[in-house]
């Protein structure tokens, strides 16, 4: 519908309802034909017309048969009217603690020459949209139209991400083609095309909440076949209908700051990849031990800023950093901010999961130390507990003086292959051990090295001559084995996650977020948007040896727990962030390669031998 005038694409938008409509029309009809047949064949007994005992049966079955259609017509049309359609949970900005926001919409909408959102509210997404909040199902709150008075405007959401990183001209820019909606949005053949689409979608729905009992689920699962039944006959008309409003809307949108939209979509791209990377990277670890960030929105302009430094081709992002950003619209950004960011880690993460039952909030500059220290010293001690339930030695040997327990020495020598695996090339000749070497060298190793069977021991290894690099390894069963070790210590670190979960206090039932919409909250089945699928056993055993080894630098080299904007918790030594050492933990876990682990410690003065502190 590119290039189509507003008049016509409105034409369209109507003529798509009409069709929405008359898929009702043919649903309700249907319904009545039975009833209509049995009024006639009721009507032609006195008469005389349809006497007999053929007529009578015919009678008693379609009069049957209308009494069921019209009680499952009815039950369908209770559902749909009555069944409370889905509501994205959202964050208000009332006018008083938004007058400059409120006024751009109202400005815009005015140019627009369409009637202005009822209200505006907040999400922690990416996006903006129009919803109609209009249905009685949802509560007090919502917002409704009196006895012969038009329907109110829908409410305007905006992503809260784009308040913070857009200027104030690029946010209305943005914000134009949306607001336009709300003219096809006043059609009442739209009004009622989308509230008939909306009402069997939630219908269809109501079969499968988990909280009712059998009968109900029963019955609510037939009138949600029908509503289904129903969505699909009218979803092209729907979607038909919804695309000419979209385009309707962006012709409108046109005549204001179309120039300066084009440059502003970039920013929208931006913002949306900067909040990815926020959520999954620096969000989602405090998540996970029961904080919230309270400054999300903030850190995502840290995060976009930070991008701009490390990527050439978005130098030319931070020039905008001078204009008034659009957070200034709000006359308290900080708790706006603090609201939205309660309601992401609810949205996107659920109830709060560890000791806490309720969540706790961490400021940014909190952050290292009550998020990635604490993770890292409990994921440790995790790894020892679960190591000590397999039966795994310490490290260390009291004859020497050295000491035992929680060590990064005991994770490496359980899972990496012993020092000496071959790494000529082939047909080289393998460096031979010391004497004192061959002495405290392990069975693993002497099998690595010279090909002797495991548990002969020194006197045999030094009567065998050096293996090639090209001869067949027998280091491949030790090989084996530590991928064994590796799979059962994996297994067992994801059960004991799964106990302490499960064994964790159930959160009390809380609000939304502070100032959050709590009449439009859906049911409390959360996550709604879980961010990442479940952990593997290896992920997890991969990001707890990375935890362990943190651990290590830090209380035996000096390093210190940080923040990366892009990349979450960080690890920094002499001041510089670690970059590489998840690779390098990878080639530990996935193939018992601990050679380029073991070289960063020597380089970086790490003692694995000295036991960490734990949580």
């Amino acid at each position: 519908m590119s290039g189509v005038s507003a008049q016509a694409g409105a034409e369209a938008a109507r003529a798509g309802a009409v069709a929405v409509l008359r898929t009702r029309g043919r649903a309700v009809a249907l319904a009545l034909l039975p009833a209509a047949l049995a009024v006639v064949l009721l009507a032609g007994g006195p008469t005389g017309v349809l006497a007999g005992a053929g007529w009578d049966a015919a009678r008693a079955v379609v009069s049957t048969v209308a009494v069921v259609v019209l009680v499952v017509a009815a039950a369908v049309a209770l559902a749909v009217a009555r069944a409370r359609p889905a509501v994205s949970p959202t964050v208000p900005v009332t006018e008083r603690s938004a007058p400059d926001l409120h006024r751009l919409v109202r400005d815009l909408a005015d140019r627009l020459e369409v009637p202005a959102p009822s209200a505006i509210a907040l999400t922690p997404d990416c996006d903006s949209w129009l919803e109609d909040r209009s249905h009685p199902a949802l509560g007090a709150g919502a917002g409704r139209s009196g006895r012969g008075q038009a329907p109110p405007a829908p409410v305007l959401v905006i992503g809260s991400p784009f308040l913070w990183w857009m200027r104030v001209a690029e946010l209305r820019a943005v914000l134009a083609p949306v607001v336009a909606g709300t003219g096809p949005s006043a059609q009442p053949d739209i009004i009622a095309a989308r509230r008939f689409v909306r009402g069997l979608d939630a219908a269809a729905a109501l079969g499968t909440e988990p909280d009712r009992g059998p009968l109900a689920r029963l019955v609510l699962g037939g009138t949600g076949r029908v509503a289904q039944a129903l969505l699909r006959a009218c979803r092209e008309e729907a979607a038909e209908m919804e695309r000419a409003v979209a385009a309707t809307s962006s012709e409108r949108a046109k005549t204001v700051d179309y120039g300066l939209r084009i440059a502003a979509q970039e920013q929208v791209g931006l913002a949306y990849a900067g909040w990815d990377r926020l959520l999954n990277r620096v969000a989602l670890p405090a998540w996970r031990i029961g904080r919230w960030p309270s400054r999300l929105d903030a850190g995502v302009v840290a995060a976009l800023t930070e991008l701009s430094r490390r990527d050439r081709l978005a130098d030319g992002f931070t020039t905008r950093l001078g204009e008034r950003p659009a957070c200034d619209l709000l006359e308290e950004p900080g708790t706006v901010d603090e609201s939205a960011s309660l309601l992401a880690a609810r949205l996107f993460h659920g109830e709060p999961a560890g000791r806490e039952p309720e969540w706790l909030p961490v400021d940014w500059e909190g952050y290292a130390d009550e998020v990635v220290d604490r993770t890292w010293r409990t994921e440790a001690s995790r790894l020892h507990r679960v190591l000590d339930e397999l039966g795994v030695p310490a490290s260390g040997r009291p004859d020497r003086g050295e000491p035992g327990g929680a060590t990064l020495a005991r994770v490496l020598e359980h899972l990496a292959v012993p020092a000496g695996e071959p790494t000529a090339e082939p047909g080289g000749q393998l460096p031979e051990l010391t004497e004192e070497e061959l002495a405290a060298a392990s069975d693993d190793e002497l099998a690595l090295r010279t090909g002797v069977d495991i548990g002969d021991g020194p006197e045999a290894a030094r009567t065998a001559g050096p293996r090639m690099a090209g001869d067949p390894q027998p280091g491949g069963e030790v090989r084996r084995r530590l991928a064994e070790r590796a799979e059962k210590l994996a297994g067992a670190l994801a059960a004991e996650l799964a106990r302490e979960e499960a064994a964790s206090p159930a959160a009390a039932p809380a609000a939304v977020g502070q100032g959050a919409d709590e009449t439009l909250w859906a049911g409390g089945h959360l996550p709604l948007c879980p961010l990442q699928p479940p952990r593997t056993g290896r992920e997890l055993l991969a990001e707890h040896v990375v935890a362990m080894v943190c651990c290590s630098a830090m209380d035996t080299a000096g390093a210190l727990p940080g923040l990366d904007w892009l990349d979450g918790p960080a690890l920094l030594v002499r001041g510089e962030r670690v970059a590489d050492l998840a690779a390098r933990v990878t080639g530990l876990v996935e193939k018992g390669d601990g050679g380029p682990l073991r070289a960063w410690l020597r380089q970086t003065g790490v003692r694995p031998e000295k036991p960490v502190r734990l949580v």
